[in-house]
């Protein structure tokens, strides 16, 4: 017989349906990011498909372009998605985001390719990717939203990182999948239909995560939903001091944290003159250490203080970015070249693990989603998006060492920035959001839509 009093049932029922709420929400973010990376991956087996000029170059920048793209419409659909969250809700933004990322995978999985239909080819390609480049930037500030909204009042550091957790998961399962493949078929298969298999998986998985987000509670009441300033930029722009505030340290974070994964891998080969083999499996392992780094970093958050973290991150990273980066273009053990990266990453993480939470801190209700997404996806987009850009360019004019000097000046605004903020964490907006419990079971779902 439970000796536990009723007050604490409830609680401990309680907990239970903030982390079901999790796992829902980060259950989508993971196919999201799965999907939107996977099309990076495969470009190399599905260029000439759709491209078919003799230079294999050729090929490539073109599909590059078309991942671009899709980049590019990440603040489009910040504003779009932040939108519809504020206005109509987070669970239904957040459905909505990962059916348009089923959609865009099937659709690449089954397409025609140049042989057959042509320049209508490449065209369709491109309109799946920007129906994906729409839902991954809406993706980012409802789940980060709904996420911060959800946790637990004094454990919101660690349960709102799980967000980077599957982000940065998405990304490994997206190499791991094409790793399989690769030993599973041989090269002209995965030339000729093999590439279109991770594209099935997604769109089957985002169906799946459409099914666990479809039981989620709404985290947002009727009476923020129907304030007129909801979900407009209006309403948005009575917190311009929030807004750019977040632009100015997303840009040195996402400015660093592509730095230290996407481009790390091609810096390890094109600048240190590490195989290229050797520096995926370099790259492969420390993802997977920064992936549980997170909840790690999110936890002392609860500990210091939102602000303290971000202090920390702008110090370490203004300090540590150019000495690390030098070494590396020298490294030649890839111990070595795990150790640096390893030691930037757990910089990088500082910022990683609370960068959903501190910005759904720092906007209202009624703005929230909108706020989080569209002040991310400007400041992604235009730093985070160009880094490798900015990188090979700098290389290409024998200045690479100025890139370094440039992701140090980023994060240095990035601590000015937090220097000048209130710690979110105590004087934010985010409170606790009561929950309705009969919505997490079935049972309730079905009442729920009668």
């Amino acid at each position: 017989m439970s000796t536990l009093h009723p007050s604490d049932h409830a609680a401990a029922a309680d907990t239970r349906k903030r982390i079901f709420a999790i796992v829902g929400a980060s259950s989508g973010n993971l196919v999201e990011w799965f999907d939107f990376y996977i099309y990076s991956f495969c470009a190399i087996y599905f260029a000439p498909m759709f491209f078919p000029s003799g230079n294999p170059t050729t090929q490539l920048v073109n599909t590059a372009a078309i991942f671009a793209v899709g980049f590019l419409m990440r603040p489009i659909g910040g504003w779009l998605f932040g939108r519809i969250a504020d206005k109509h809700g987070r669970r239904t933004a957040m459905m909505i985001s990962v059916l348009m990322m089923c959609g865009g995978s099937l659709m690449i999985a089954c397409l025609p390719t140049y042989a057959s239909i042509g320049i209508a080819a490449p065209a369709l390609l491109l309109l799946a990717r920007l129906f994906q480049g729409l839902s991954v930037g809406g993706e980012y500030g409802t789940s980060a939203t709904y996420m911060s909204e959800v946790a637990l009042q004094g454990r919101r550091g660690f349960f709102a990182s799980f967000q980077y957790v599957t982000l940065i998961g998405g990304q490994l399962l997206a190499v791991l999948v094409l790793v399989i493949l690769q030993q599973i078929l041989t090269s002209e298969q995965l030339h000729a239909w093999g590439w279109r298999i991770p594209f099935v998986l997604g769109a089957i998985s985002a169906l799946v995560a459409l099914y666990l987000r479809k039981s989620l509670s709404e985290t947002s009441t009727a009476e923020t939903r129907k304030n007129k300033d909801a979900g407009t930029l209006a309403g948005l722009m009575k917190h311009k001091r929030a807004f750019l505030t977040v632009v100015g340290f997303t840009a040195g974070g996402s400015l660093i944290f592509y730095t230290f994964t996407t481009y790390m891998q091609k810096y390890l080969v094109n600048t240190a003159g590490m195989n290229a083999k050797t520096a995926s499996t370099v790259m492969t392992a420390a993802l997977f250490i920064y992936m549980l780094m997170q909840p790690l970093f999110g936890a002392l958050s609860d500990k210091i203080g939102r602000r303290t973290s971000m202090l920390w991150f702008g110090a370490l990273a203004t300090v540590a970015t150019v000495p690390v980066l030098h070494a590396l273009k020298d490294v030649s053990n890839p111990y070595a070249a795990f150790g640096l990266v390893i030691l930037a990453l757990a910089i990088v993480s500082f910022y990683t693990s609370i960068s959903g939470l501190i910005k759904a801190e720092m906007f209202p209700p009624e703005v929230r989603a909108l706020g989080v997404g569209l002040s991310y996806a400007v400041g992604n987009a235009i730093f985070g998006g160009s880094a490798e850009f900015v990188a090979l360019k700098l290389k290409e004019f024998g200045a690479e060492s100025s890139f370094y000097w440039y992701v140090s000046a980023m994060c240095a605004i990035a601590f000015i920035v937090s220097y000048r903020m209130r710690d979110p964490s105590k004087e934010g907006y985010l409170k606790d959001v009561p929950l309705e419990a009969s919505k997490y079971a079935p049972e309730g779902a079905s009442a729920a839509s009668r």
